[in-house]
């Protein structure tokens, strides 16, 4: 009996920069993932500004994305997604990664992102990949009791564990 890893296993996937043309399903993952979803039109405009956008792309359309900027020395995760079916199973890590070594190759030193205290799955993540929590900013997420924590992430680019 084929488990749902043997069968992501065989699922043949890669990653490659977002374009106009993936933004309906990238919005539409973000809504079936968030309970408060970035907007269309954000993901354009990161597009438009030329932040780093890329998508998991497999036979089935985006499983997946992240987006990063990138100035001043510094990089921002701003947001990675992986969707639910196949999330636990790597894909999410070496997204980050992927965008983390893009800015690394470009000289940026430091990589920031914020990340919901409840978040649990990706706390664990973004540890395992070395980051380490500098700071929270109170309220900085809507929820819906009112407004949610965040954790703030700091990653020395130099210190990135690419294995």
């Amino acid at each position: 009996m084929a488990t749902a890893r043997d069968t992501f296993a065989e699922l043949a996937w890669r990653f490659r920069p977002m374009t106009q043309a993936d933004l309906a399903q990238v919005a539409a993952l973000e809504r079936a993932s968030y309970a408060f979803p970035w907007s269309d039109q954000i993901f354009s405009d990161c597009l438009r500004v030329g932040y780093h956008c890329v998508v998991v792309d497999t036979v089935a359309g985006v499983a997946g994305y992240a987006v990063l900027s990138m100035g001043a020395g510094e990089a921002h995760v701003l947001n990675l997604c992986v969707e639910q079916a196949i999330r636990r199973r790597g894909i999410g890590r070496e997204l980050l990664l992927d965008v983390l070594r893009h800015a690394r190759d470009r000289g940026i030193r430091d990589a920031f992102l914020e990340v919901r205290r409840s978040n649990k799955g990706a706390i664990s993540l973004y540890h395992e990949t070395g980051f380490e929590c500098v700071g929270q900013r109170r309220g900085y997420y809507q929820s819906h009791d009112g407004r949610e924590d965040a954790m703030v992430y700091r990653l020395e680019l130099g210190a990135l564990r690419d294995a």
